[in-house]
């Protein structure tokens, strides 16, 4: 029994992990000349937050490196797409918040990665998606939990 649920498991995180290096591939070039990714990542996240974020909620969000973030915010800073102000009661702190030009972009993206996207779902069928939401929306939740 356990090797059946070995092989459910490889089988499962082989697809998972196949079908992220295709999705990523198919949207970075879909994704408006310029922008990554991880750019229309937190665009996205930014545009549908209330309010401002500090880059360490931004890095606990997108499970990555303060680093990481602080080169992402820097790139999406320069373009205009973000603002990045100081924290007054506490200067180490910082706040992002997504700009008029970074909600545009954010929009422009959607429309270019939409048509691509839909025709994925079209062609799986919006039925077979709907039926998968909930187990890949319960796999994220176990992974992050484990993650933490």
């Amino acid at each position: 029994m356990a090797e059946k649920l070995d092989d459910l498991s490889v089988a499962l995180f082989s697809e998972l992990f196949m079908a992220d290096q295709l999705a990523r591939s198919l949207m970075a070039k879909a994704l408006p000349k310029g922008m990554e990714l991880s750019h229309f990542s937190v665009l996205n996240h930014l545009a549908h937050s209330n309010g401002e974020k500090t880059p360490a909620q931004l890095a606990r969000t997108f499970h990555v490196t303060r680093g990481a973030i602080t080169n992402t915010l820097a790139k999406l800073e320069r373009a205009g797409h973000v603002h990045v102000r100081p924290d007054w009661d506490d200067a180490r702190r910082k706040f992002v918040s997504i700009s008029p030009a970074g909600k545009r972009a954010c929009a422009q993206a959607f429309v270019e990665v939409a048509p691509v996207v839909s025709k994925i779902v079209e062609s799986v069928g919006s039925e077979k998606v709907r039926a998968a939401l909930p187990v890949l929306r319960s796999l994220r939740e176990n992974l992050s939990e484990d993650g933490q």
